[in-house]
């Protein structure tokens, strides 16, 4: 996906327009260095340039989608979705007129889906916690 490419912020890192080979790039996202070559072969992140040796090098533009295929991916959404939501990201950088409504309406509709996920995810982890406490609470009755 060339053009334009839009996603969050990272810490501090490399200067602005640095080129960083996979490993760093891999170590600055929090991503495994397979995990980045298998979204590429996904079509979700294509580094921006090649070294004559071949290396995958990265810019921040890279680093952000990594980091927005990330965010998505334990609220459970598919290669496809995450597809979708950068096509819809590196659009809307550029978009206007009716072409922006229909591209916010998109990007609501992921908000949406997120938001919902975020909240079931909530419930599970507070029933997951209830259940550890009732462990915790068994073990100290019994002594342990």
């Amino acid at each position: 996906m060339a053009g334009h490419r839009a996603g969050p912020e990272h810490g501090p890192g490399p200067a602005p327009g640095r080129l960083m080979q996979i490993g760093e790039a891999a170590e600055r996202v929090g991503l495994s260095i397979r995990t980045i070559r298998h979204y590429e072969e996904a079509g979700l992140i294509v580094p921006c340039a090649r070294t004559e040796g071949g290396f995958r090098l990265y810019d921040e533009a890279d680093l952000d989608r990594l980091t927005v295929v990330k965010r998505m991916k334990p609220l459970g959404f598919t290669l496809e979705e995450m597809r979708d939501l950068l096509t819809v990201l590196d659009a809307l950088a550029v978009a206007d007129g009716a072409d922006r409504g229909e591209l916010l309406d998109r990007l609501g509709m992921f908000h949406d889906t997120a938001t919902t996920r975020v909240t079931t995810l909530r419930r599970q982890l507070a029933m997951a916690e209830e259940f550890a406490g009732t462990l915790r609470a068994k073990l100290d009755h019994h002594g342990g």
